[in-house]
């Protein structure tokens, strides 16, 4: 099997493109993967003014690799290394648009909410999975998608589990524009030349302070509370019975512990 990638590209024009590349998996991500990406974002300011972020072939990203997701210890939770990547997204003084064609699922899902804009295909699907797997997930993944599409939107996706499809996305506010597939890179790309041909340290302030007047306001010990339930339910019996029944493709057994 080809192992996972991510493709680097710097265009002329001052667009940096950044693609998952593992079509075996619909290019879910993998521990590999999100350090390239992270070392890829940590480069993008001088380098860059503009970010987008595609997936290879038909997929945006599956979500994370489930055979890969590591078991929570006294110190890390699985997606640690994830959340952190994804922060460092959300916080990067240049602006960046998520191509989304195909599943943007759990991680996937997310990864198009931390970027600024969300540019679709007419094939785009969502899905958030967490309750299917038995997993709580983070509280910044969470409030991610509320500031997207409001908290009771975000309810509904993150606690029934639904797939929403191009057509609903752009409704509920998840997609900013929605383009035939043969339409919607090139979409992609003109709005990423237009972001990168503003003014950089304008662009950059105003992202600031978007970022700080949105900005989840959890105290230090309500952060821990809830790494602490998220440590609870990664190691539940009900977390390993979700992640198996993914995997062998059939209804999961939930026993509440």
């Amino acid at each position: 099997m080809q192992p996972s990638a991510l493709h680097v590209e710097d265009r002329d024009d001052g667009v940096r493109v950044l693609t998952l590349s593992n079509p075996a998996r619909r290019n879910a991500l993998d521990d590999t993967q999100v350090a390239r990406l992270d070392e890829a974002l940590a480069s993008a300011p001088g380098k860059a003014r503009a970010l987008l972020v595609r997936g290879e072939g038909g997929a945006f990203c599956s979500g994370y690799d489930l055979n890969l997701l590591a078991a929570p210890t006294e110190d890390r939770l699985p997606d640690d290394a994830l959340m952190a990547c994804l922060a460092r997204l959300e916080a990067l003084p240049l602006p960046s648009v998520a191509l989304v064609r195909g599943p943007a699922f759990g991680a996937g899902f997310d990864l198009s909410a931390s970027c600024d804009f969300r540019v679709g295909a007419e094939d785009a699907l969502f899905s958030m999975p967490p309750a299917r797997l038995g997993i709580v997930y983070s509280p910044d993944g969470l409030m991610r998608a509320a500031r997207l599409v409001g908290v009771a939107r975000a309810k509904n996706l993150f606690l029934t589990g639904r797939r929403l499809d191009a057509k609903d996305a752009l409704a509920w506010g998840l997609l900013d524009e929605c383009l035939p597939a043969a339409d919607a890179e090139a979409r992609a790309l003109e709005l990423c030349r237009t972001l990168a041909s503003q003014a950089p340290l304008a662009v950059a302030g105003m992202k600031e302070a978007f970022r700080l007047l949105t900005r989840a306001a959890l105290s230090d010990e309500e952060r821990a509370h809830l790494r602490e339930v998220r440590a609870r339910a990664f190691a539940s019996e009900d977390a390993r019975e979700g992640r198996a029944a993914f995997l062998e493709k059939r209804t999961p057994r939930f026993r509440g512990q």
